[in-house]
């Protein structure tokens, strides 16, 4: 049998989630290490050398770095409960969402949390922007981005919601 693989992350880091929501789609377990990000443990520092930040998934001893590039391993390495399409044309659209929520949801939405005055008003109208083009152009009348079931955008745009639960 494989080792349990290993999470290194911080509950109250977003990003983290994204890798756990993964993992409870997909029925996989795992081994949580809580970091504390203001004392980075030498397992943080040995496994993401580069950006010393979490979250970092260990399968085996090695390390998979960057919340959606995990998610995309764990979609690979563990077939059941797909998080991408099989299409290629969908899958493709998958990944433009989870560029997008990377790109403009996600930090449009923080912004706005840490605004005031007349920056909150821009980011306003740049979060409601942004959100009528995920309506309109990314779910539209689907249940979710992939359709009847969570994918792997939906895994993307998740910690706004988180984001917004927190405020």
């Amino acid at each position: 049998m494989a080792e349990q693989p290993k999470l290194l992350g911080a509950l109250r880091s977003p990003f983290v989630y994204r890798v756990i929501w993964a993992l409870k789609l997909k029925a996989i377990p795992y081994e949580f290490i809580e970091e504390d990000l203001t004392n980075k443990s030498p397992l943080l520092l040995k496994y993401n050398p580069v950006h010393k930040k979490v979250p970092v998934f260990l399968h085996g001893d090695k390390p998979v770095c960057e919340s959606m590039i995990i998610v995309e391993y764990i979609d690979e390495v563990w077939p059941q409960n797909p998080l991408l399409p099989k299409d290629p044309y969908e899958r493709a659209q998958a990944r433009f969402w989870v560029k997008f929520a990377e790109d403009k949801g996600t930090p449009v939405l923080w912004r706005m949390f840490s605004s005031k005055g007349e920056e909150l008003e821009k980011t306003k109208k740049e979060t409601q922007e942004m959100l009528q083009t995920v309506e309109e152009h990314g779910i539209g009348e689907k249940k979710f981005f992939g359709g009847e079931s969570i994918g792997i955008a939906d895994i993307a745009f998740g910690i706004c919601c988180l984001r917004v639960g927190n405020h």
